[in-house]
């Protein structure tokens, strides 16, 4: 792998939506010789001259250029992505977990932003802001039409600055605006504790440059607070990824030394990968291996100790290569719901000192030789969020469900087995359970305003964890009665 930094999934605070990715980062752009369409290339200079001398004002001729530029690679894919200096920046800045901005997760809902959390003891965390809060404007502009990373960027600044965030909530039905200074913001990925007595939880809410350091200080520190520990859940419900070594580092943890994590398969021979549990293949830039260090003062406990991965929809990209490793090397047993299925690599080439093209280049896929692409890991055993059932399960949007995604390769075409009965119906009960779970959130935040519907993860009150603690104990396993695996999707000609 060299010095190439691989990324599989990257969380930008305040972008969650249209931030998972698997991406490769180049130092230099290559310089690939193809025939160019003339006839076409012609016709886009017509355009270019006729906008710019007849349109009724002055148009910024770079900017012009931009725009085309992003349209044209915006329409390949929903992770394709032409970046500008300023996204460019951020976008470096965001694998490192540290950036300037109000500190909150989102996502797009009606046209709106909404509030996925706030990042604890963050600007907008002091500031009252909640879960499912809409924003519908930032200081004069409106939110809506305006793409998530637009957004993103009015909110991200320079710090000590303000930004004034109009706010729809509504459960209590009113809009209010809310001033919020500007400060770098620092996530904590890794949460780790003991959760009863012989039993640990260790949360990795994303990927990111100290994920793996922080990852063995506090596991280091779990096993000196308890050394006879008899289980591990490993947590990474809603992960949406973060840095592809930082997911193999975190799969040498628990598995044999040298075994296949993950491979990657594209038309260029760079994009032919494949990733083991060894040093070489997670350590970028040398130095000392936390994984290493990690096993040494620890006995080589986590290689051997019962493990449970839970997940969910949420969890995409890196954290889906972890699930499918330790799933297919049968490491661990995997609870709760079907992944959110983001299984393809792009790689970042830079275009300039400051610009660059973010592009799909490969798939990848789980040891056993599965691409998860728009399907996700499908887990050992079903576990709904609540007793209730998986409660807004429904409403959450996975890889297969947006616009112009890319196939796993494997789609049956629809026109040689069309869509049976079983299939038809499977698709009207999904859009029913979702018309219900909408109605059934807005009662919930009517009777309950303010408060959280689903049990914060780690808590008592966490359905999920107490059925994995249930499984490591090999007591009986409350099992979903209604979640069913979403069959293959369908490949049009």
């Amino acid at each position: 792998m060299s010095h190439k930094l691989k990324i599989a999934g990257w969380l930008a605070v305040g972008a969650v939506a249209g931030a998972l990715t698997t991406v490769q980062l180049q130092a230099v752009a290559r310089n690939t010789l193809t025939p160019l369409p003339l006839e076409e290339l012609q016709q886009l200079a017509a355009v270019f001259g006729m906008v710019k001398t007849d349109y009724v004002e002055p148009v910024d001729e770079k900017q012009l250029i931009s725009d085309a530029i992003s349209g044209m690679v915006a329409s390949l894919d929903p992770h394709s992505q032409y970046f500008d200096k300023k996204s460019f920046k951020e976008f470096r800045e965001g694998t490192s977990g540290r950036f300037v901005g109000v500190g909150i997760e989102i996502t797009m809902e009606d046209g709106l932003v909404k509030v996925v959390s706030p990042i604890e003891d963050s600007p907008a965390f002091r500031a009252g802001l909640k879960s499912g809060d809409l924003i519908t404007k930032i200081d004069d502009t409106a939110v809506k039409g305006l793409s998530i990373n637009d957004a993103v960027k009015l909110m991200r600044g320079e710090p000590r600055t303000k930004v004034l965030l109009t706010i729809f909530r509504k459960d209590e039905n009113r809009t209010f605006p809310v001033t919020i200074t500007r400060e770098e913001i620092k996530t904590q990925s890794v949460k780790t504790k003991v959760v009863e007595p012989g039993y640990a939880w260790v949360r990795v809410s994303q990927f990111q440059d100290r994920t793996i350091e922080d990852f063995s200080r506090k596991v280091e520190a779990l096993y000196k607070e308890d050394p006879k520990l008899k289980g591990v859940v490993l947590d990474l419900r809603n992960d949406p990824g973060g840095l592809l070594d930082a997911a193999v580092a975190l799969s040498a943890a628990f598995l044999p030394e040298n075994v296949t994590v993950v491979s990657t398969n594209g038309q260029l021979a760079d994009s032919k990968s494949v990733y083991t549990a060894a040093p070489q293949h997670y350590l970028r830039r040398g130095g000392t291996d936390p994984i290493k260090r990690l096993s040494e003062n620890t006995k080589g406990f986590l290689k051997t100790v019962p493990l449970v991965v839970l997940v969910n929809e949420g969890s995409a990209s890196a954290s889906e290569i972890v699930a499918g490793a330790l799933q297919d090397h049968k490491r661990a047993k995997i609870l709760g719901s079907q992944t959110f299925g983001k299984g393809s690599v792009q790689t970042v080439r830079p275009l300039g000192p400051d610009t660059g093209l973010k592009l799909t280049t490969a798939r990848y896929y789980t040891p056993s030789g599965k691409s998860i692409q728009a399907t996700g890991i499908v887990p050992d055993v079903m576990v709904d969020e609540t007793l209730e059932g998986n409660v807004f399960a429904a409403l959450r949007t996975r890889e297969a469900d947006l616009q112009k995604h890319l196939g796993n390769g494997n789609e049956v075409k629809a026109t040689e087995t069309p869509m049976t009965d079983a299939q038809r119906a499977a698709e009207q009960l999904r859009e029913q359970e979702r018309e219900v779970a909408r109605k059934r959130l807005e009662e919930e935040s009517k009777k309950n305003p303010g408060q959280r519907l689903v049990p914060e993860f780690g808590s008592e009150k966490d359905f999920q964890l107490q059925q994995a603690l249930n499984q490591l104990k090999g007591q009986p396993v409350i099992v979903s009665k209604t979640q069913t695996t979403r069959p293959p999707e369908k490949k049009e000609n």
